[in-house]
């Protein structure tokens, strides 16, 4: 789907590039929409997204059953991150939102809404669900730094006017989700992603669930073994005038270990980025990614997976 969002033409827009395209990157201050996000106060445009309606009396045990996320007790309007993921444990789709009482409404990244509503179709049965993609109609928006929402497109151009928050681009809102060392689905993940790897055990995965594909996987590494690979936040060479890009490698002592990716610049951190590095990398060495020195902050630990361990 091609968009370009009504709110491109508020004054000081500046549109993003790459998978964000269509969307505005920053309104003419990125530093400043941190922290107005920060405060609460801000509004993030996120209708370059994809958008899935699944509606249906059946549409929460169902779910339960195909996701990582424990889905029978949900509360309206209680926010969700749930993910599909391949028989041997690798994530397959990513996607958030969260459920109206009605139906569940969710977001996923842009041109994943086709794929994921296809899987989804094909795993129906005679289950009492309907899965619509909707991202003609409906668009997602950030009202903060967590808060996402589902607004009407015909209705996107009128949301700044319509409260007292103010617009905020996507770079102010990638800054403050890398700075929290949350990944981003295909842009901090690829095809050999397990959840282990990046964190996302205990918010998008449920560990006390029934059965799930993929679940041996996740169950195994985190009760036995240690994930090849981790989540790590580096912390940039502030006096290099560049961000490395997503794919680039990340490397130790001149030796691949990695692959950058998302990286961003922060109002307090400076320059940051996300990357998978191999387990076995020394927490304490200096990298560097696309070239740039970096520090490293763990976000998975390296023993993630040995729960079990000797008291000295």
């Amino acid at each position: 789907m091609s968009w370009a969002s009504p709110l491109l033409a508020l004054p000081g827009a500046v549109e993003a590039d790459g998978i964000d395209a269509g969307v505005a990157a920053h309104y003419g201050d990125p530093f400043r929409e941190q922290k107005v996000l920060l405060a609460g106060e801000g509004l993030v445009d996120l209708s370059h997204r994809g958008v899935v309606r699944v509606s249906g009396p059946d549409r929460l045990t169902w779910l339960h059953s195909l996701t990582t996320q424990h889905l029978l007790a949900l509360q309206p309007h209680h926010p969700l991150t749930t993910l599909v993921l391949s028989p041997h444990g690798h994530v397959e789709h990513a996607m958030s939102g969260y459920d109206d009482g009605e139906a569940l409404w969710l977001h996923v990244e842009p041109h994943a809404a086709v794929p994921l509503v296809a899987w989804l179709q094909s795993m129906r049965f005679m289950m009492q669900v309907e899965v619509e993609d909707i991202s003609s109609q409906w668009a997602a928006v950030a009202r903060s730094q967590f808060t996402v929402e589902f607004v009407r497109r015909l209705e996107l151009g009128s949301q700044p006017g319509a409260s007292d928050a103010r617009p905020c681009g996507v770079w102010a809102f990638e800054a403050l989700r890398i700075a929290r060392g949350e990944p981003r689905f295909g842009l901090d993940t690829d095809h050999k992603t397990i959840p282990n790897e990046v964190g996302w055990i205990g918010s998008a995965v449920h560990l006390d669930k029934g059965c799930y594909r993929g679940q041996e996987t996740v169950a195994r590494v985190h009760t036995l073994g240690r994930p090849p690979r981790r989540l790590v936040l580096l912390h940039l060479d502030g006096s290099v005038d560049r961000l490395p890009l997503g794919g680039d490698a990340v490397e130790s002592d001149g030796r691949e270990v990695g692959r950058v990716g998302s990286a961003a610049r922060h109002h307090e951190l400076g320059p940051i980025a996300l990357a998978v590095v191999k387990r076995n990398v020394n927490p304490v060495a200096v990298l560097t990614a696309g070239g740039v020195p970096a520090f490293q902050e763990i976000v998975v630990d390296p023993e993630v997976g040995l729960h079990v361990r000797p008291r000295v």
